[in-house]
């Protein structure tokens, strides 16, 4: 097999949460370039559906779902809807995600239980159901987006509570690597920098000035600078890479 064909996401089906728009919609087109079918899942259906019809025009098969990743009972129904569907479950990029800011000392219950429940327990509970699949058919690639703030301090925003949930992506997407390895199953972290998104955008204006003299490539990311990494995480080509978390950020925690 040559190094382009082990890039290749043919035959495979790819399932996106919070791919309705912005860096998951990105991510699930890049998925669909590589030749997997898509399902996309999003809180917001109509933007699921409009990813949806997008890849469909590319000539591959996908899903639309309206999808709580908070809730149990709908991500079991998403994780059941792809695989009664196609027959087979393949690739999982878990990315929908909110963040917020909030001074430590300020932070309310409500804004904490928010965040980590959306960033955190949303990235559980649905590793948990698509392992399920996976591991009973013994292959399987699963991708957490986590952050770089997974790995530091971001500034000059304030929010302990995204920092913390996304250190936790990492860990305990690392440790399932470490529980699934052997079984056939791989999980992987993608940490992105400084990403112009839906979700950053409201921000650029106050924070991008710091954001950019801390980057060594000195500009801010884009979405399509994401879709490398995930289809090499989801593809054969690393097929030896397990727990590993792959930081795209323009050299950000260099310093």
């Amino acid at each position: 097999m040559s190094i382009l064909d082990r890039f290749s996401l043919k035959n495979r089906t790819a399932l996106v949460t919070g791919g309705g728009r912005g860096i998951g919609a990105k991510l699930a087109f890049g998925l669909a370039e590589a030749g997997a079918d898509v399902a996309i899942a999003d809180l917001d259906l109509a933007t699921a559906q409009e990813t949806s019809n997008a890849i469909k025009a590319m000539g591959l098969r996908s899903l639309a779902m309206q999808v709580e990743v908070t809730n149990a009972a709908s991500v079991i129904q998403m994780v059941e809807t792809v695989t009664s569907t196609w027959g087979q479950f393949d690739i999982a990029v878990n990315s929908a995600g909110v963040a917020k800011r909030s001074p430590a000392e300020e932070m309310s219950e409500e804004d904490w239980d928010f965040v980590v429940d959306i960033d955190l327990k949303g990235i559980f509970l649905s590793t948990r159901e698509e392992a399920k699949i996976m591991l009973k058919q013994g292959s399987g690639s699963i991708i957490n987006i986590a952050s770089m703030s997974g790995q530091i301090v971001n500034r000059p925003q304030l929010h302990a509570h995204y920092n913390a949930a996304k250190a936790g992506v990492i860990q305990y997407s690392r440790s399932c690597a470490a529980e699934w390895a052997a079984r056939g199953v791989r999980v992987n972290t993608l940490s992105p920098g400084h990403t112009i998104s839906p979700m950053t955008a409201g921000s650029l204006d106050e924070m991008s000035a710091t954001w950019l003299s801390n980057t060594p490539m000195g500009r801010l990311g884009t979405p399509d600078d994401l879709q490398g990494a995930t289809v090499f995480l989801a593809s054969d080509a690393s097929s030896y890479v397990t727990g590993h978390d792959l930081v795209v950020d323009g050299g950000y925690v260099l310093w």
